[in-house]
């Protein structure tokens, strides 16, 4: 059984203490693997390699930074089949689903900010006749960059790839639940010749390797995604060391549907928006609010094709849908429609485990549910569940839907489908969330900041604004 290493000082190295922990494939409920369970020792490693690394690496030219990037990325595109096989093994979903979202938006992330840094621009402002001031932007040192399972490769670009492109070094941890594609960019990165101890990968459980890395001393800035308690408690860890803090935590994001909308287009994202990635994706809407005038029309054209998805084996061209990833997570996937049965919700679709024959029995499987009947104000719709669960529920006005969306802690991203301009500009501005797609959803350009609102965390990743979290702004002023 492969045992994977962590990356510490440029070499693929065993944890400290020598342990390690069952990886397991959600598929199967096997385990086929095993990650080292690295605690605060491994960290100090990782950071004293990093703070060795960091005084040439950011001193390297930008250009010599961006070509080192762009193999990397390059790299990635080169190991596609390799990749997206590791994260449906790891992860659950579809392998097609990996090969057409996860990896190359991995590589997308470390090519975007091998090309952003050549055109990452400060400001200047001249005092008449008397000074100038302008603005440099230094690379902090030692950062960490921790990151979910949902999306393993490309969240964890998302962080390492401008983190490294802005001049810092990297301890970084993968979740121990998807640890696989990490272990093998630690290869790729080897590969690509990065330098050693700039990027440093320590796996292992987030009480330990994790809180090691957030408590350091020498780690300046943290770069976290997950859920909002772990983020709570990171930030009263980081706060007294005053760190610099980018929170991306969690979603009960509302999908708002009125009666003029484009309905086939609607109908169709509506079930990507739902179940993509077995309704793993922070950005889900998990809450359907329907205008009245076609809500029934809606529920039953939406049940029927939630009826319809194919629930199996992630390796089969034709499963729609795979596992979730993990038994506790499917236990409590599960717990959740057992709530909402209680309080008085109606399971319109699924609402039970499935058990796949053949290779896949045993497996952590879940039927996409729809439910309906249940109040705005319930735990089922206040709490974020995060797998293939939505309500539906009907409204009457736009200042009914708008209480309904904005009930909640969180506010991450919404969606909006509506053909009337008027109202959707109206609608955005008045939606309390970090993201407003109207008439799409997970339409994304790098170039804009991401993040939420709330409770959905603090700080915005994405685009230069990725770049601005990962320096520190020096203002300097030369007097005439």
């Amino acid at each position: 059984m492969q045992q994977l290493q962590n990356y510490i000082n440029g070499a693929l190295v065993a944890p400290q203490s020598n342990q390690y922990i069952d990886n397991y494939e959600p598929a199967t409920g096997k385990v086929y693997s095993l990650i080292p369970d690295s605690g605060e020792e491994d960290v100090n490693a990782a950071v004293a390699a990093a703070e060795a690394a960091f005084p040439s690496w950011s001193m390297t030219p930008i250009g010599e930074r961006s070509k080192i990037l762009m193999r990397i990325a390059a790299l990635i595109e080169e190991n596609l089949e390799r990749l997206a096989l590791a994260e449906s093994i790891d992860n659950g979903k579809p392998v097609w689903l990996a090969k057409m979202v996860d990896i190359p938006r991995a590589a997308s992330n470390f090519h975007f900010y091998a090309t952003a840094i050549h055109h990452y621009a400060t400001g200047a402002h001249a005092m008449t006749n008397q000074a100038i001031n302008y603005t440099l932007r230094d690379a902090i040192g030692v950062v960490g960059c921790i990151s979910p399972w949902n999306l393993p490769l490309y969240l964890f670009s998302w962080k390492i790839a401008p983190a490294l492109a802005a001049g810092n070094c990297v301890v970084a941890k993968p979740s121990e639940v998807t640890p696989m594609t990490a272990y093998l960019l630690s290869e790729l990165c080897i590969e690509a010749g990065l330098p050693k101890g700039v990027l440093n990968i320590v796996h292992g459980l987030g009480h330990s390797a994790g809180n090691a890395i957030v408590a350091h001393d020498n780690v300046k800035a943290i770069s976290f995604t997950g859920g909002t308690q772990t983020g709570a408690h990171i930030a009263k860890i980081a706060a007294p060391k005053f760190k610099k803090l980018s929170l991306e935590l969690g979603g009960k994001n509302p999908n708002i549907i009125f009666a003029d909308c484009d309905y086939d287009k609607m109908l169709t994202t509506t079930m990507r928006s739902s179940f993509a990635n077995q309704g793993q994706i922070c950005l889900c809407g998990s809450r359907i609010f329907v205008e009245r005038p076609i809500y029934e029309r809606f529920k039953r054209d939406f049940v029927a094709r939630v009826k319809q998805l194919n629930v199996g084996d992630p390796n089969k061209k034709d499963s729609k849908m795979g596992a979730v990833v993990s038994k506790a997570h499917q236990e409590k996937v599960l717990s959740y429609i057992q709530l909402a049965k209680e309080e008085g919700g109606v399971v319109l679709a699924g609402g039970e485990a499935l058990e796949i024959e053949g290779r896949c029995k045993g497996g952590y499987f879940i039927a996409p549910t729809v439910i309906e009947g249940l109040e705005y104000n319930c735990r089922t719709n206040q709490e974020e569940i995060f797998g293939p669960v939505v309500t539906i529920m009907p409204f009457d006005t736009e200042e009914e839907v708008l209480k309904y969306a904005n009930s909640v802690q969180y506010g991450l991203a919404s969606t909006l489908w509506t053909t009337n301009v008027s109202r959707a500009t109206k609608m955005a501005q008045q939606i309390h969330a970090g993201i407003v797609w109207v008439n799409c959803w997970l339409l994304r350009d790098l170039r804009t900041p991401f993040g939420g609102v709330k409770a959905s965390g603090v700080g915005r990743e994405g685009g230069f604004h990725a770049l601005d979290f990962f320096t520190e702004p020096k203002n300097v002023c030369i007097e005439y």
